[in-house]
This record gives C-alpha cells, structure tokens and sequence, in this order.
C-alpha cells in the first residue's frame, strides 16, 4: 500500500506559502517540505513522516479528511449554518472514534510505532470537538502512553500518563472504564520498569474499575488479569499465574461461544421467533478486541504447550477457545486446526468430556475451509 502511496506525494517549498500560513508535518509539527496529493491536506517533513502516518492510519482516513479540514462556508441562513456544523460535529466524532480503535488494534498487534499516528489524530480530533482539559483527551493519551512504553521511550511514556492522570483526577465523576484503562497503561509501566509490586496494584486497580462497569468476568476485565499473571510469572510464582491465565481462557470460552452462535446463519424459523420475542443482547465485539483476544490468547497458548502441569482438561479448554475466535475471524484453516488439535489433546488424555461441540466446529470449518 505504500507504494501506492509514493504516487501521492508532492514537494513543497515553505517559502512559496502565502504569507502567515506555516503547514506543518502531521506528526512531529516540523515544517513541511511533502503533501500528500489526495487528500492535499496533509504535510510532512520528510518521506519517513510520511510512510509511518500512512501504515499507523492515513490510509484509512485519507478520504475522510478534506472536508474535516476545510472551512464551512459562508451560507445563507442560520438553519444551514447549525445544520454544517452539526454535520462536522458528527464527522469528528466519528473520526475520535475510528482513530482510537485503530490505535488500540495496533497495540495489540505489536505494532507500537503505528499506533502513534492514529493516537495523535484521536488527540487532535478531541481536543477539536471537547476542548484541552477534557477527559475524553484521556484515551489518546493512554494510547500515546503504551506505544511509548512498547517503544522502550519510558520518561516519554511517564509524561503521557501523568497527562492522563492529572486530567482525570480533576474530572468528578470520571467514567470508569478510562480509570480502568489508565490503571492498566499505568501497570505495563512499572512492569517496564520492574515496580512489580506497583504494576500489580495498579492491575488491582484496573481490574476493580472494569468490573464496576462489566462484572468481573468480562472480556474488558480479562485484560487486567492477562497482565497480572504475566507479572506474577516474572516474578517466578508460576502456579499463580497459570492459574489466573486458565481464568482469562474461560471468560474468552464464555463469550466466544455466544458470538460464534450469533456468527452462525438463522434459519428462518429461528428469526421468526427472534422477532416475537428478543434474544438476551450479545456484544459485539470490536477490531481492538478481537486484537486482544490475539494476543492474550495464543501468548497462554505458547507459554502453556511446553507447560506439563496445565493440564489436559485446560488445554482443550484453551484449544477450543482459540478455535472458536479464528472462526469468528473467519480464519477457518487455523479454526480447523486448533479444534482437531483439541480433540487429540482430550482423546490422547482419555478425558470423558463432551466433545460435541468442538466436533461440529471443525466439520463446519472443515467445509467453510474446502
């Protein structure tokens, strides 16, 4: 894609600018000496700027710019006036949005560097539509604060998160679910640092947090866990960690088997009766989540297949989990893979379980698959 891309490009000279106009580079706000020629208005100081703004998330918004960008013009009547702005408004939102979510998957993926132009944008955008001391600058910088700590920029990181901190101490009432996330990034930080004993506090924290919102065994507090065991094994009490990961994997057991059903076609008789009387409300879940089962789960996987004492039972548990999320992927080889892998595991160990349901999974990725 980023080939492509090196068609868009156009030099500038900075001095040819009309006068009191400075365009400047989207990501370090450096003058600028490139414009992207699809959007033309976007600068950047050089072709590296420009080829990390285009992976982390220009391309995805490169076509939604120019009217977030240009002024509304002059119209006849109040109503019209409300009525553009309105519009804008909800464009912005919309881009908040799209940029936080795609900064997180990005994280999520290991993708550190990348996710810093998404988060800047989600800043940018915020700040626009709620102001600088709004809580909901809080997100991007949250998200600015773990690419930093994946980056290994840590007093660039502290920064970041005392940005986030103070903004929501001096905000009552502050919602829960960005206490819960700035508890997190706030663990991964002394986890970096090696504060065990801090990250697991702040994990605590987090945890307790997620749990007001979503109960605690929720795919939102999951993440809080994830990382509390990841400390835990550092610290070498291995038992503990196991034991906490083998919770994680059941959460994300529990609510992959309620997506995949809802995944699966509805014979018509099934939506009749949906219709007449409403199923119990499913979440759905989003591109950063599904990044995150990705990472947590197959991090157990790798951590626990040279683990003897995991247990055969746990580990068709944790196969069948991860069948049933590449089948929500749609990645139906790997689906397949993962469910024939569960059923030796159970065969091999003589466990009397019910394998019903991971048998009818891999027949159906076994025909998606052919």
């Amino acid at each position: 894609n980023y080939f492509i891309q090196t068609n868009l490009r156009m030099s500038l000279n900075p001095l040819a600018n009309p006068k009191g106009v400075k365009l400047l580079c989207e990501l370090c706000q450096k003058p600028a000496y490139l414009q992207c020629t699809s959007c033309r208005v976007t600068y950047y100081c050089s072709e590296e700027h420009q080829k990390v703004d285009w992976v982390g998330i220009h391309e995805k918004i490169c076509s939604l710019l120019l009217p977030l960008r240009t002024p509304i013009p002059l119209v006849s009547s109040e109503e019209e006036r409300k009525h553009r702005q309105e519009q804008l408004l909800q464009r912005q939102k919309h881009m908040i949005d799209m940029t936080r979510t795609e900064g997180s998957k990005l994280l999520f993926e290991g993708a550190h560097e990348a996710a810093v132009p998404a988060a800047l944008q989600a800043l940018r955008f915020s700040i626009a539509v709620y102001g600088l001391s709004s809580v909901e600058l809080v997100p991007a910088y949250l998200v600015l604060g773990e690419a930093s700590i994946g980056l290994g920029r840590l007093s660039q990181a502290e920064e970041y998160l005392s940005q986030a901190r103070w903004t929501v101490l001096k905000t009552p009432g502050c919602d829960a679910s960005i206490k819960s996330k700035m508890y997190r990034i706030c663990g991964l930080l002394q986890a970096a640092k090696g504060n065990f004993s801090e990250a697991l506090k702040n994990y605590a924290n987090d945890i307790y947090h997620a749990a007001l919102i979503s109960g605690p065994r929720h795919v939102k507090t999951s993440g809080g866990y994830f990382h509390m065991a990841n400390v835990f094994f550092r610290k070498g009490q291995t038992e503990t960690a196991h034991n906490i990961y083998t919770e994680v994997v059941k959460i994300w057991n529990e609510m992959l088997q309620q997506v995949v059903k809802l995944d699966e076609p509805q014979s018509e008789s099934t939506l009749t009766s949906f219709v007449e009387k409403p199923a119990e409300e499913t979440e759905i879940l989003d591109e950063a989540q599904e990044a995150e089962a990705i990472q947590m789960l197959h991090a157990i996987y790798d951590l626990q297949q040279s683990n003897e004492s995991y247990g055969p039972v746990n580990m068709v548990m944790l196969l069948h989990t991860l069948a049933m999320l590449h089948c929500h992927l749609m990645g139906y080889v790997k689906a397949q893979d993962f469910a024939s892998e569960a059923i030796t595991c159970a065969q091999e160990a003589d466990l009397s379980l019910d394998l019903s349901d991971i048998q009818q999974l891999r027949s159906s990725m076994a025909a998606k698959a052919s």
